[in-house]
Parts: structure tokens; sequence; C-alpha cells
């Protein structure tokens, strides 16, 4: 199972159906958080919440497993998009990391002036405070 495109599709029919995530948790007695990280691709439903879930929607259990259901054209484009989404942050991890690293690689060989150590680590904190922010 896809937890990607399990996400994709809760997230269309629920959008189709003008139902907000806090509605929907709502209706199975779990935490809006719960319902943002199943269409993220986090995590997915309990067992025992998806025929509850697969109702609801509109949908069978089956198609709810397989991915299957009808998703508005309009966000059948949803996976490429999150895919880009996700390498974004991988790179402003990576380049956060990157900085941390120049700066102590280079204070260690006493090669690092204060102005270039600030611009290093304020790069580096900037990266991974946007990536804070957007999980």
């Amino acid at each position: 199972m896809d937890y990607n495109h399990m996400g994709d599709l809760i997230s269309s029919v629920r959008k189709s159906k003008n139902m907000t995530q806090k509605e929907l948790a709502d209706l199975l007695h779990v935490t809006d958080k719960a319902v943002s990280k199943w269409e993220r691709g986090i995590s997915c439903p309990d067992i025992g919440t998806l025929p509850a879930l697969a109702d609801i929607l509109g949908i069978s259990t089956d198609e709810l497993l397989r991915c299957r259901g009808q998703a508005p054209a309009e966000n059948r484009g949803a996976p490429a998009g999150r895919e880009l989404r996700r390498t974004a942050l991988l790179v402003l991890r990576a380049v956060g990391l990157a900085m941390g690293v120049a700066t102590l690689v280079l204070s260690v060989l006493g090669k690092l002036d204060g102005r270039t150590a600030v611009t290093l680590l304020s790069v580096g904190v900037t990266c991974i405070g946007i990536v804070q922010l957007s999980e």
C-alpha cells in the first residue's frame, strides 16, 4: 500500500465533498492532525478506521486500499507536486547541514573569519528553519 497515493485519494475525495480535515476527523473520532498526516503520506489510517473512512468518502474499502477511487481532475497532478516539495525540503536540510559542517571545518583549519562564520551559520539556520516551518 502506498501512503502517498492513499493520502492523495483521501484528500481529493474529501475536498470534492467540501469537507474540512477537522470535519472528517470528527466523524472518525480522530484528530485533524491524524487526517493531515494521512493526506501528506506520513501515515495511514488504522485498519479499524478504514471501513468508516471509506463509507464517509463514498468509496469502497477496496478502492481506498488500492487507492483507486475517482479523484477530481484538478487534483490528479498532486503526486508530482508532493515529490517536488519533498525534494526541496531535502535540499534545504542538506544545505543547512553543509553550512554547519563548513563552519566547523573552516574553524578547525583556522581559516574562518567572524563575518564568514555568521554568514554560513545564518544560511544553515535559515534553511533548517524553513524545513521546520514547512512540516
